[in-house]
């Protein structure tokens, strides 16, 4: 049956859930030379559809779910509870085509998915905003409300921002209940961290961190794309990515990883 039950499902789902599980466990993706990120996400999400769908099988009458739960069983690796305090669980989270609600959602899942009851720390990329729009502190502060309130719940222990320069940044902080705890600098956007940014992280105590992730992790036509490779003749046209959640699982005392992986919400648009 394999991809023709995978599209019978995704045809009548409303949301599509997928998890990738740790991917040091299965070895994806599979490239001699490091991908770049946004590389290794569609190589995960395709790897992922392609094994969950051949697991798939004939019976799929009573098989109607609203939202459809795609992981790799093999993959999954929930955190031991009794190592827990030697590990630190972290996530970067990118709003692609939802609002603020969607963030409960998204931590809540990354949760689930590692046998956890909170994670150390979240950091929140810029959500897209409309072309010839800058982006403010008014508009991330229904996100950083979101995740306040989950800082208050004991979902998450520290909350972080990605890609935002000394104005906003400060702004942000001086705004917030929570303050943030680390902030993202792209390394294709500067070799050498701004000074004032430098100078204000020092004095506000927050610290400054650099990554290689591209404005848009996953784009609508990628996640498309990808779904259509994967499964023949869906309608790929109609799911769009929602949120993506990348996380990490680093041994304290070591500095290595122990567990990487991403879950990705898309919801089906049916004309």
């Amino acid at each position: 049956m394999g991809t023709e039950g995978a599209r019978a499902l995704l045809e009548r789902a409303g949301r599509l859930t997928l998890q990738t599980g740790n991917l040091l466990n299965w070895g994806c993706p599979r490239k001699k030379c490091p991908a770049t990120p946004g590389e290794e996400v569609q190589d995960c999400i395709q790897k992922t559809l392609t094994e969950w769908s051949s697991k798939i099988g004939q019976d799929l009458n009573q098989e109607t779910l609203e939202v459809l739960e795609c992981t790799v069983a093999q993959a999954v690796e929930k955190i031991n509870p009794e190592e827990r305090d030697e590990l630190k669980v972290s996530a970067k989270l990118f709003i692609v085509g939802s609002n603020s609600s969607s963030i409960r959602d998204a931590v809540d899942l990354a949760c689930s998915a590692l046998g956890v009851a909170q994670l150390d720390s979240v950091i929140i990329a810029p959500p897209p905003v409309e072309d010839g729009t800058n982006l403010s502190v008014e508009y991330l502060q229904p996100y950083w409300k979101e995740l306040e309130n989950l800082v208050q719940n004991k979902k998450i222990v520290a909350i972080g921002t990605s890609d935002l320069d000394k104005t906003l940044l400060e702004q942000l902080y001086l705004w917030a209940q929570v303050k943030p705890s680390s902030n993202q600098v792209n390394l294709a956007s500067c070799c050498v961290m701004p000074p004032d940014l430098t100078a204000f992280a020092k004095e506000c105590d927050i610290q400054l961190l650099t990554h290689n992730d591209p404005k848009e992790l996953l784009c609508e036509a990628s996640f498309q794309e990808v779904l259509q490779e994967s499964i023949q003749n869906v309608k790929a046209n109609e799911w769009i990515p929602l949120w993506l959640l990348r996380y990490s699982v680093i041994v304290k005392s070591r500095g290595i990883i122990k567990s990487k992986g991403y879950i990705i919400q898309a919801k089906r648009n049916a004309s």
